[in-house]
């Protein structure tokens, strides 16, 4: 494929003409800042509307995290993006056996508003804009850090960013759930209208297309997944008798900026262009801020290479500049030496700067969409769009979104595309540079000094956790857990008697044990 000038596709398939011309493409007068949003969801894009500099951190415990995210922010970025370790993820406390050799290894451990008090130390939550990558226990985590603002004297009122809250892509790729996806997605809906009263301008969900990506899916299906699980989304909240064109304001997507430098741009193109069009057909939305597909994009963290991890500056280089061509609201772009270990300083400070020259010396941000109008690119958006759909269209035939989770479908799919991938790498049908192509004993690169995390940490992190059960009013944990376990078997909203259990002291692993024990767990 590779070596063939006379057939070329896309990493989704699609053919490459060796030139494009205006038979390629269908006439459309469209323009930025107007439905259906193909050329970006502003007018002046980033001329009037930088995108945000939001670099994902995460490790150890909240003093560590917290030095990190001061760090960053001292040196130029503009929000804080926070990864939290797995037995956060996974609604367990640091002490739970099964989070032995666990906790803040992946991001930080948090379990209880005293974590988070202490994650936020000394950042005005009323001047940075804060997303959370967590899913299944993303009431808890929301609730805990609006109670943070509210002791820092800032009204909820006030908050902004965004909490992932997907818990449909975790079914399908990525696998950090706890309940069965119907009580979920309950709490999904519960979160949105929690916040649509409490923390208006609160993005409510990241519909995240990105893991579905890592996972091993195609530009296409990471597409047309992720828009069928936003409208799952969409359809769930409509049954809890919450509005299109109010709760559609708050949806916000994530996705992929991969390899395949004009599918990426065209990708998130056609991915306003469909989501526009799901809006406004299926849901009835006329509020032009419902209809509007707003997105984060990452760098791709499984395109980085442990083998000559230097090339790796040049990917995310790449990467983050189809997510600017494309239109991305915020950025998060990957450190250099995530194959190896997680993010140095030195390596955190360079991806962070990546961004900072794009914006400042690169020219993207002077004009809104500026592929616009490109043969090549007009045609790929295109392509995608209609494939995409016929996708969609075979999820609606198979039920939606969950009804094709729980078959296992989409799961399915997925797999097969990674497997097709890893062949076509190992093959060399796939030039990896460093992997498969141009490789030497000798890379030449310079040793690279890794991030170490101390393993006194999960002690200490521990030992926290027995000086607040020791320290608490026990019968009034008890009291709260039990009311938050009177509201999960009704049908009121969960969020506030999780709010009282956590002003209690009561723990993330505590509530979501409560939790566990009425729902069950998903163990597909």
């Amino acid at each position: 494929m590779a070596g063939d000038p006379k057939s070329r596709t896309t990493e989704s398939g699609i053919e490459i003409k060796p030139v494009y011309g205006p038979d390629d493409v269908q006439a459309r007068d469209e323009q930025p800042g107007a439905p259906p949003f193909t050329r970006g969801v502003y007018p002046t894009m980033y001329r009037g509307r930088p995108w945000t500099i939001r670099q994902y951190a995460g490790f150890a415990s909240a003093e560590e995290t917290n030095a990190r995210f001061r760090y960053l922010l001292d040196h130029g970025q503009t929000g804080l993006s926070v990864a939290f370790d797995l037995p956060t993820q996974l609604g367990l406390d640091s002490d739970d056996p099964r989070a032995l050799g666990e906790v803040g290894r992946t991001g930080v451990a948090i379990d209880s508003l005293a974590d988070m008090e202490l994650l936020f130390d000394g950042i005005p939550l009323d001047g940075v804009s804060i997303s959370m990558t967590i899913n299944a226990p993303a009431a808890v985590l929301l609730l805990l850090l609006e109670l943070v603002a509210e002791r820092q004297g800032v009204p909820s009122t006030e908050l902004r960013g965004t909490v992932q809250n997907d818990i449909l892509k975790e079914y399908v790729a990525r696998g950090n759930y706890i309940f069965p996806p119907r009580p979920s997605m309950r709490l999904t809906t519960d979160l949105f209208a929690y916040c649509a009263e409490r923390i208006p301008r609160w993005n409510t969900i990241s519909i995240s297309g990105y893991h579905i990506r890592e996972a091993g899916s195609s530009a296409v299906q990471e597409l047309a997944f992720t828009v069928a699980n936003g409208i799952a989304y969409c359809e769930a909240a409509v049954a809890a008798g919450l509005s299109p064109d109010t709760f559609g304001e708050r949806l916000s997507f994530f996705f992929n900026a991969h390899n395949d430098f004009f599918q990426e741009i065209a990708k998130f193109r056609a991915a306003r262009r469909l989501w526009a069009r799901v809006m406004a057909e299926r849901f009835g939305a006329t509020n032009p801020k419902a209809l509007a597909l707003r997105f984060h994009a990452q760098t791709g963290g499984s395109t980085l290479t442990a083998q000559q991890p230097e090339n790796n500056v040049v990917r995310v280089a790449v990467q983050a500049l189809s997510a600017v061509l494309g239109g991305a609201q915020s950025l998060h772009t990957n450190s250099f030496d995530e194959a190896l270990a997680l993010p140095s300083e030195r390596a955190a400070t360079l991806a962070l700067r990546t961004q900072q020259v794009l914006a400042s010396e690169a020219g993207v941000v002077d004009t809104a969409d500026p592929l616009g109008g490109s043969y090549y690119v007009e045609s790929l958006t295109d392509e995608l769009e209609l494939r995409a759909w016929e996708l969609i269209e075979e999820i609606d035939e198979l039920g939606g979104a969950v009804a094709a989770i729980e078959a296992g479908w989409m799961q399915g799919e997925i797999e097969s595309s990674a497997y097709t991938w890893t062949r076509d790498v190992e093959s060399g049908e796939r030039p990896i540079v460093g992997v498969n192509t141009y490789t030497s004993t000798d890379d030449g690169s310079t040793p690279i000094e890794l991030h170490r995390l101390d393993p006194e940490i999960e002690r200490r992190q521990v030992e926290r956790l027995a000086q607040l059960r020791g320290e608490r009013d026990a019968a009034a944990a008890e009291s709260a857990l039990a009311r938050l376990g009177e509201a999960a078997t009704g049908t009121e909203n969960v969020l506030p008697p999780m709010r009282e259990a956590l002003l209690a002291s009561c723990t993330v692993g505590e509530i979501c044990t409560v939790l566990r024990g009425l729902w069950g767990t998903h163990d597909r």
